[in-house]
C-alpha cells in the first residue's frame, strides 16, 4: 500500500520500528499534493519540497521525538506557526509570519510533526465554507462543486484526499464535525479543558471553543488527542491527558445510547440525511447496544438564544481592536460584522440570562447521562452544497434567519462543551457524504472515543469509500 493511504498509526510504527523514512513518507506525501491540491486546493502557504524533504532526512536517523516523528502535517490556518504564515483568511494578515507557536502547534512540532504549511480556513472562521480572500475556496475530494464545510475544511480535505495522514481542527460551531461529515472523515470535539487554550484574552470566559483532533480512522484520533490534551497552568478549567490509544476497546452490549433524531422538528434536515444516521445507528444494535428514540430534552429556541448571544458577545469583545479602525472594518466579511454588531450591542442582563439557560441546560443533561451513556445528532442538516453559494439560505423551503443557522444542529453539543465525535454514515443518493455525532458526558472523551472505534471497526466508511481523486497509483 502506497503510504500516502497509510493510517498515521502505521505511519508512526513504521518509523518507529525504522521499516520506512519521513523522507520516504515526506515524499510520497508531497507527490499525492501535487496530483490533488490544485483543484481540491486544501493545503496553503505550502512550503518549499526542497526545504521539506531536507528537514524530513534529517529525521530518518534521529531518535524519535514523539508519536508524530516525521510525519507531514499542515496545520489549520487559525493556528500561529512560528516561521510560517498564518493569515486567518483575513487580508488584513495576508503577510503575517508568527514568531511563536500557539501551544496547540508547539505540542505537535515538539512532538515531530513536519509543518508542511497551513490548511485553509474561512476567515477568521466564521462560517462552515472554507473560502476567503487570500487563498480561495477548499473544494470537496467527493465532488469538486461543492463544500468541503468549515471551519476546517481544508483539514478535512487534505484527509480525504489523502495529502497528509492526520490533522488538526478547531470546534466552535462545529467547526471540525461539519467538515468530517461532508468529507468522510473523523472529528473529535474534545470536553472543553481537555486541549487547552493559549494564555490569552479572556479565558475565563473563552469556554464555547476548542481544538481538537481529525483522522481517517478512530486510532488516529485517539493517538493526535493524546499529543495535544493536558493541562496548560495558565489556563482555567484544565484536564489531564492520557493515553487515549490504549482505551479503545469497549463491548457496546447493554450501552444505551439517545437518538435525538432533528430535535423534534426544531432543526430541519433535507431529505436522506435522518436515514442515513439511523441505519448507522443500527451498527450499534448490532453489536448490543440499546437505541431509544426520545423526545428533546430542552427547548431548541432557548438553546439558540443562549449560544447567539454568547458567541456574539465573544467576537465582539475579541474584535474590537479591528471594528473600531473603520480601514481595517472595511476588509472584514460581513458575517463577521454582522456578528460583531450583535454583541456591540447586547446589554449584560442579555448575557447572564444566555448564562443562565447554558447552565440549566448542562444540568438537565447530567441528568440525562445517568440514564443513557451517549447521545446521537446528525452532524449537519444539509449536504455539501455549492462552492458558490455564502451559506444554504433555506432548508426543505424553510428560510434561514442567520449566516449559521443552517448548522444549528451543532449546538446542544457546543454550548456545554460536550465531548463529541463525527463518524461518517455514508452517502446519499446524489453521492455525497454525510455524518452523525455521538457525544457523552463531560470527561466521557475515552468513552466516546471507544464506542467510535466499535463503530469504525464495524464500516470503515473511509477506508471502503475514498475519493477517486486520492487513487493516485502506488
Amino acid at each position: 500500500m502506497a503510504l500516502h493511504k497509510r493510517s498515521a498509526s502505521d505511519l508512526a510504527r513504521m518509523i518507529a520500528a525504522r521499516k520506512v523514512a519521513p523522507s520516504e513518507v515526506m515524499a510520497d506525501h508531497l507527490a499525492q499534493i501535487a496530483a490533488t491540491n490544485g483543484v481540491v486546493n486544501a493545503v496553503i502557504s505550502l512550503r518549499n519540497d526542497d526545504d521539506l524533504m531536507a528537514e524530513a532526512r534529517a529525521m530518518d536517523d534521529a531518535k524519535p521525538l514523539g508519536w508524530l516523528h516525521g510525519l507531514p502535517l499542515a496545520v489549520k490556518d487559525l493556528c500561529a506557526t512560528k516561521g510560517l504564515r498564518t493569515t486567518y483568511g483575513s487580508p488584513l494578515f495576508a503577510d503575517f509570519v508568527p514568531m511563536t507557536d500557539d501551544l496547540l502547534a508547539a505540542r505537535m512540532r515538539a512532538a515531530g510533526a513536519i509543518f508542511i504549511g497551513k490548511s485553509n480556513t474561512p476567515e477568521w472562521g466564521h462560517g462552515s465554507h472554507s473560502f476567503n480572500p487570500v487563498h480561495g475556496v477548499t473544494r470537496n475530494p467527493y465532488d469538486l462543486t461543492v463544500t468541503a464545510g468549515g471551519s476546517s475544511g481544508g483539514a478535512a480535505a487534505a484527509l480525504a484526499a489523502r495529502m497528509v495522514p492526520v490533522a488538526d481542527g478547531s470546534d466552535m460551531m462545529g467547526s471540525l464535525r461539519n467538515p468530517a461529515a461532508f468529507c468522510n472523515v473523523y472529528g473529535f470535539r474534545p470536553s472543553w479543558g481537555l486541549v487547552p487554550a493559549d494564555a490569552e484574552g479572556d479565558t475565563f470566559l473563552r469556554t464555547l471553543a476548542t481544538e481538537g483532533p481529525m483522522a481517517r480512522d478512530v486510532e488516529d484520533l485517539a493517538n493526535l488527542l493524546s499529543v495535544q490534551a493536558g493541562v496548560n497552568p495558565e489556563v482555567p478549567f484544565g484536564r489531564d491527558g492520557r493515553d487515549f490509544a490504549a482505551q479503545l476497546s469497549m463491548d457496546m452490549r447493554g450501552r444505551r445510547i439517545a437518538w435525538l433524531g432533528d430535535w423534534g422538528g426544531a432543526y430541519p434536515c433535507e431529505p436522506g440525511i435522518l436515514q442515513l444516521c439511523e441505519a448507522g445507528l443500527q451498527v450499534f444494535a448490532d453489536q448490543g447496544a440499546q437505541i431509544e428514540a426520545i423526545a428533546p430534552p430542552f427547548p431548541a429556541a432557548k438553546l439558540w438564544q443562549a449560544w447567539t448571544t454568547l458567541r456574539a458577545m465573544l467576537n465582539a469583545g475579541g474584535m474590537k481592536a479591528l471594528y473600531d479602525d473603520t480601514s481595517k472594518r472595511a476588509q472584514l466579511k460581513p458575517e463577521t460584522i454582522w456578528e460583531i454588531e450583535q454583541g456591540r450591542g447586547m446589554s449584560a442582563q442579555a448575557v447572564y440570562e444566555a448564562s443562565v439557560i447554558r447552565s440549566r441546560y448542562y444540568a438537565h443533561m447530567a441528568k440525562l447521562f445517568q440514564k443513557f451513556d451517549a447521545v446521537v445528532l446528525p452532524t449537519a442538516q444539509v449536504w455539501p452544497f455549492p462552492v458558490e453559494w455564502r451559506w444554504p439560505q433555506s432548508i426543505n423551503g424553510q428560510a434561514m434567519d442567520t449566516y449559521h443557522r443552517w448548522m444549528e444542529v451543532v449546538i446542544p453539543i457546543s454550548l456545554i462543551g460536550l465531548p463529541a465525535l463525527n463518524v461518517p454514515v455514508g452517502f446519499g443518493s446524489n453521492g455525497l457524504p454525510m455524518g452523525m455525532q455521538i457525544a457523552g458526558p463531560v470527561g466521557a472523551d475515552a468513552a466516546v472515543l471507544a464506542m467510535g472505534q466499535a463503530y469504525h471497526l464495524a464500516t470503515d466508511w473511509p477506508g471502503k469509500q475514498p475519493p477517486k481523486l486520492s487513487e493516485r497509483p502506488a
